[in-house]
């Protein structure tokens, strides 16, 4: 039997991970230079831009870090949040869906017809609603994997269409008033103002967390696979667990914890199991990377493509409920001026890429916390919305920038 290579050749076989860890801290910060001159970067440029449009305006004005400021941030985020969740998806294809902003006023039209007109049960009509959110999504991707019309273009299409159909839906008065003690106005107007309740979920998260990670290591483990260390993971933990808890204590210091603000983190955590720890996810991601290579696998593409417009669909329809719910109505404006861009724009600064097959559904968040905190420091300043708007398309061509170049770097590595 031949022997195994010695020498050189046995230890270029040995996992860099295994040697970084050996080399302690300064194994740890070569790896993080390392990846960054690779063009890994994550979520870092948009935490740390995060962080300098936090100091930015708490220096300029001091509310803008007190707990009220950051209560309302965090249910503002949430409406157009959730849409820019469906948006994720479609463009980790590499596509887009232009008729995101106009299915979710449409829908909020069909749920306040519903529920105020015709007497429905709202929970009945925000499935309906929804239901609705998804066909027309459904026909999104109909067109675009059947019969082979670019997504842009039919996506373009069903933005008119389904404005259309919301103006004809909600009739000439173009407004509906929805009751403020319902169940649709409670979902962003109601806090959790046990103090317990923030503090209880911030533990449960943390806890969730590390023994997420913790099994994972021991399935590498017993795969022959190098894990993390249980420093990593204390460390780790302990990181989230700074975070959660000052969070659950500055939304204390207000009202407590906002069920808009639970319901979003909710779908961000679970699609984002979805996509990372799924069949379904991973077929998404390789349908995005090489279609051509994902159709030689086995994926039926033409399935991935449809199901993911029915999801971004369904998440245009349960943000523009929420939209509505913000403002206790359903108008003509539901869904219409910059919540597609604004959507489209989270999306992109949080970290998912526009050429497909990078991203992750955490990118909503972190994107809309961005393009929120823009607009709230602004409005704190008397700033008008054409200066916002131009300081948010300045941070959405630096995160497109990063992301060309990052790809660059990660090609020039080996590692694209």
């Amino acid at each position: 039997m031949t022997e195994p290579p010695a020498g050189p050749a046995a230890e270029a076989q040995v996992d860099p991970r295994l040697l970084v860890r050996e080399q302690g801290f300064a194994g740890y910060l070569g790896e993080f230079k390392r990846r960054v001159k690779g063009g890994e970067l994550g979520s870092l440029p948009v935490v740390v831009g995060l962080i300098v449009i936090w100091l930015i305006f708490q220096t300029l004005n001091s509310q803008f870090l007190s707990a009220q400021n950051l209560s309302n941030l965090s249910v503002d985020i949430v409406a157009t949040g959730l849409i820019s969740v469906g948006i994720v998806f479609v463009l980790l294809l590499g596509e887009i869906d232009l008729s995101a902003g106009a299915v979710s006023g449409a829908c909020a039209a069909v749920l306040a017809v519903l529920n105020v007109n015709n007497g429905w049960n709202p929970f009945l009509a925000i499935v309906v609603a929804v239901a609705v959110g998804a066909v027309m999504g459904l026909i999104h991707g109909f067109f675009f994997a059947k019969i082979g019309v670019p997504s842009f273009v039919v996506t373009l299409a069903g933005m008119l269409a389904w404005t259309g159909f919301q103006l004809w839906v909600l009739g000439p008065n173009g407004t509906i008033n929805l009751p403020d003690n319902g169940l649709v106005s409670e979902l962003t107007s109601t806090y959790f103002g046990y103090v317990i309740a923030a503090y209880g979920l911030a533990a449960v998260a943390t806890a969730l967390f590390f023994f997420v990670s913790w099994v994972g290591n021991n399935r590498r483990r017993a795969a022959g696979i190098p894990t993390r260390t249980m420093g990593d993971l204390v460390f780790r933990t302990a990181v989230l667990g700074v975070v959660a808890f000052g969070a659950a204590y500055v939304l204390n210091l207000y009202k407590g914890l906002p069920l808009a603000l639970l319901i979003f983190l909710a779908v961000v955590v679970i699609t984002d199991f979805v996509q990372r720890r799924t069949r379904y996810g991973r077929s998404i991601f390789a349908v995005g990377g090489n279609i051509e290579a994902a159709r030689r696998a086995g994926i039926n593409v033409a399935f991935i493509r449809i199901s993911v417009f029915v999801i971004s669909g369904s998440f245009a329809a349960i943000g523009g409920i929420f939209a509505a719910s913000r403002i206790s109505s359903a108008s003509q404006a539901t869904g219409q001026s910059n919540v597609l861009m604004m959507a489209i724009a989270a999306a992109v600064i949080g970290g998912t890429s526009l050429f497909g097959g990078r991203g992750t559904t955490y990118s909503a968040l972190l994107g809309m916390l961005v393009i929120q905190s823009i607009a709230s420091g602004m409005a704190l300043q008397g700033v008008s919305n054409s200066i916002q708007f131009m300081v948010t398309g300045a941070v959405l061509l630096a995160a497109v920038v990063i992301d060309s170049v990052s790809r660059r770097s990660q090609k020039a590595s080996g590692r694209a």
